[in-house]
């Protein structure tokens, strides 16, 4: 839907008001993926209670939602391509209720990871088909921020949704947040009828072509540099509680509030990294990936005391998420001639990223290192995505060198 120039101005005020409507509610969708998705982080230790396993083995219900995730968004994609994107939406977000429920009656840990890995399967395609909706609604030249907008409800959940489920998991037990998020699903559900178009149902994606871009070299590096990315992050987001925990004697209502700030880091991270990554992409990409290297290192020594502990989770909170818009347009870029699928895929290494982050973070517990080297560890795998990114572009520009090369050659 997008608006007509002749329409008069009282018609052009109801298709601007429907296209809000329906970028809240999709936003309200991202809200209740990024909640479910990030608050067993600040829960691990009392999920890991009530379940009766280790911290490190709760961690692997971060990584089976990761691995979820990197299925489902191509298969649930192309499952759902005959279906009108209303009803695909709408779909996606019971699937989503479901797996919460699930995880709020779940009596042992391995239904929890089941239950996990059932709430994972709407992720990826939520955010791609979401994607194409926001940016249907709109003008041309307005459809990046309504794409943006669609995705502040993620920036969002991690300011209000994740604090707040992590504190009603902590006063009330964690299956009774899980239970909140199902209500909010049935509540986005509801939404999404009212507020999304119709539309007509869609045909076959033709991905076979689009599959030769996504394994070219350079689409895969690009692909890789998010991996490690989000690993970084994840190696310590995943083991928050925990380690501010042991770190920093941290109390629950201490854990709670830290979260906020992570949320806050998140949004202040998300809008600078965007506005930057339009200056220029790999600068932006290497500035934040410094600073990522730079604040995980020193994280044990800052959060001795409260402001520190303040500080850190804010500056790591930025910095993490600052990555996120240049890793997007980088794969984007590299993959021009199959954006869409490219977005679903890099959704997808987003979340390898965070299996490998939370797999990394688990095993250094495991072999006795302490939480004081779960930022370390972070912080060489965001070193090692720094070291890439230098890589690509000494790679890029040895082929501008040879191309120039090649020109002067054939011109003499």
């Amino acid at each position: 839907m997008s608006l007509d120039q002749s329409a008069s101005p009282s018609t052009a005020q109801d298709a601007q008001g429907n296209a809000w409507l329906t970028l809240l509610a999709l936003a309200m969708g991202a809200f209740a993926i990024g909640t479910t998705e990030f608050s067993p982080m600040g829960l691990l230790p009392v999920i890991a209670a009530g379940v009766h396993v280790s911290i490190p083995s709760a961690g692997m219900l971060i990584t089976a939602y990761a691995i979820g995730v990197m299925i489902g968004a191509p298969l649930m994609t192309l499952a759902l391509s005959r279906w009108s994107r209303r009803s695909a939406l709408i779909a996606l977000m019971a699937i989503f209720t479901v797996g919460n429920l699930l995880s709020a009656l779940s009596t042992d840990y391995t239904t929890l990871l089941v239950a996990r890995l059932v709430t994972s399967l709407n992720h990826g395609a939520f955010f791609g088909l979401g994607s194409l909706v926001a940016a249907s609604v709109v003008p041309r030249h307005k459809q990046a921020s309504a794409v943006a907008t669609m995705f502040m409800g993620l920036t969002i959940a991690n300011i209000g949704g994740v604090p707040a489920a992590t504190w009603l998991g902590q006063a009330i037990g964690w299956r009774m947040s899980f239970a909140a998020t199902a209500a909010l699903g049935v509540l986005t559900m509801l939404t999404l009828r009212f507020a999304l178009p119709r539309g007509e149902a869609g045909k076959a994606p033709h991905v076979r072509g689009e599959l030769q871009v996504l394994v070219r070299p350079v689409v895969l590096m690009a692909l890789a540099t998010t991996v490690l990315g989000a690993g970084a992050m994840f190696t310590l987001y995943t083991y928050i509680a925990p380690t501010l925990e042991h770190l920093a004697g941290a109390t629950p209502g201490f854990v709670t509030i830290m979260l906020v700030l992570v949320g806050v880091g998140f949004s202040i991270g998300n809008v600078a990294g965007g506005r930057l990554a339009d200056r220029s992409l790999n600068g932006s990409l290497i500035v934040f990936l410094v600073l990522l290297v730079a604040v995980m290192l020193a994280f044990p020594l800052l959060v001795k005391t409260q402001v520190g502990t303040a500080l850190a989770v804010v500056v790591w909170g930025l910095a993490t998420f600052a990555v996120v818009p240049p890793l997007q347009m980088r794969v984007m870029r590299a993959a021009a001639q199959a954006p869409g699928l490219a977005s679903s895929v890099n959704v997808g290494a987003f979340n390898l990223g965070n299996a490998v982050g939370a797999a990394a973070g688990g095993a250094a517990i495991s072999a006795g290192f302490g939480y004081a080297a779960v930022p370390i560890v972070g912080a060489l795998i965001a070193a090692s995505g720094l070291l890439l990114v230098l890589a690509q572009m000494a790679l890029k520009r040895q082929d501008t060198s040879n191309a120039a090369r090649e020109i002067s050659t054939t011109n003499f």
